[in-house]
């Protein structure tokens, strides 16, 4: 029996309410003291509070991240859905198999061909770090030639594009939402005590779930007119964590918050 089916799913399954958050912008928004002041109240309440990252980032930036101080998850969804992953005793961000299987095999080692298929098309430069089930790219909005969604659909993958200036090719119905629905399944989690955070267009799939959510204040104004009129999603005024904390007082997540 692995530790994952019988250690951390009980415990996690167990707290009161799940944070599933994004970082950039959101988790690790906001300013010095608001981080500081609710880094603190998560750690003080790890008894009830459940963590989890869901991001675009790699798990090298992940575990980077929580060494230099920001709480550590309980499990993380990271390379825009592609990775799901235990964050464990060691710090390091490790796959569940069973939970990436189908993720693999919608992706079928197509890295080589995204690579050739978009090699020319103009304002996309390829992130130089190797991700297994996806291909990144930093976008120029200015130069960027809508072409390359075309070829990315002729592929049969899913082509991302968030803040204007990321485009990702990922599998055929992989991102964040799908992602975190498989693994609050498989840990027992109801979706009512699941808390989602995000603030721009890469976060728009689990911000659509129906679970209780907040865009973050400064979210990606595509985001927020994406998201009018959803009764589940809190579009908060406060940036990063001060948004979260917001969101928990209003979806009422806690007994006391």
């Amino acid at each position: 029996m692995t530790r994952h089916e019988s250690f951390a799913v009980t415990e996690i399954s167990d707290k009161e309410m799940v944070l599933a958050t994004d970082l950039d912008g959101t988790f690790l928004g906001g300013t010095e003291q608001d981080r500081k002041d609710f880094y603190a109240w998560i750690e003080n309440n790890r008894h009830r509070v459940g963590l989890i990252f869901v991001t675009g980032r790699d798990p090298g930036f992940i575990r980077e991240t929580v060494r230099a101080g920001v709480p550590k998850p309980d499990y993380v969804i990271g390379d825009v859905g592609t990775t799901i992953a235990e964050f464990d005793h060691d710090g390091f961000v490790a796959p569940i198999a069973e939970l990436e299987a189908e993720i693999a095999k919608a992706w079928g080692n197509a890295n080589a061909k995204v690579e050739n298929a978009l090699m020319k098309i103009k304002g996309l430069a390829r992130q130089s770090s190797a991700f297994r089930y996806r291909v990144s790219y930093d976008l120029d909005a200015k130069e960027f030639d809508q072409e390359a969604l075309d070829i990315v659909a002729q592929l049969g993958l899913d082509a991302l594009v968030s803040d204007n200036r990321f485009f990702d090719v990922l599998p055929k119905g992989v991102s964040k939402g799908p992602s975190l629905l498989r693994l609050l399944a498989s840990l027992g989690i109801e979706n009512s005590r699941t808390l989602v955070a995000g603030d721009t267009l890469n976060d728009l799939s689990m911000l659509e779930l129906g679970l209780p959510s907040v865009a973050v204040g400064g979210s990606e104004p595509g985001l927020v007119e994406k998201l009018q009129g959803q009764q589940h999603v809190h579009c908060a005024t406060g940036v990063g964590v001060s948004g979260i904390a917001e969101a928990i007082l209003k979806h009422g997540l806690l007994t006391q918050a």
